[in-house]
């Protein structure tokens, strides 16, 4: 199987069955889309439940246990699917809707996440970033799988 297959193959398990409006992502820079087992968000040295449809916001770190999964989807319709054990941070989101330009800093301390990028990464080279404990990625609009120290 192919890396882009293997992508769109975990983007769509992890999103099957769930639909969230467009409109959802306005109230911060992504919304969850999926969720299974244990999926918690840390914003502001706090723990806050998640729910299909929570909004997202920048510096939200999203943790996974050892039974869970989320399905995202940014503003400017980057999709990202969590897979178990995974710590992911969105350091830095700033979207233009006008230009699509814009720029998506993330990291991925522990994990996999499977990701279709979406208008910010296919309108600026290196626009999209994502770090890892041993890596700094930059994207060029396309599809990935990345894994990280577990």
């Amino acid at each position: 199987m192919t890396l882009p297959s293997l992508a769109r193959l975990l983007l769509a398990l992890c999103l099957a069955g769930s639909v969230v409006p467009a409109a959802a992502v306005i109230d911060g820079v992504a919304t969850v889309k999926s969720l299974k087992g244990d999926v918690r968000i840390q914003r502001g040295g706090r723990e806050l439940p998640v729910a299909v449809g929570t909004a997202l916001l920048q510096e939200d770190t999203i943790v996974t246990g050892s039974d869970g999964s989320a399905g995202l989807t940014f503003a400017d319709n980057t999709l990202i699917s969590l897979g178990a054990r995974s710590r992911f941070v969105i350091d830095r989101f700033r979207f233009d809707r006008t230009s699509n330009g814009g720029e998506f800093q993330s990291t991925l301390s522990k994990g996999r996440m499977a990701v279709v990028s979406g208008k910010i990464a296919k309108s600026q080279i290196d626009a999209m970033k994502v770090r890892t404990p041993t890596s700094l990625l930059g994207v060029r609009g396309t599809e990935f799988v990345v894994e990280a120290g577990r």
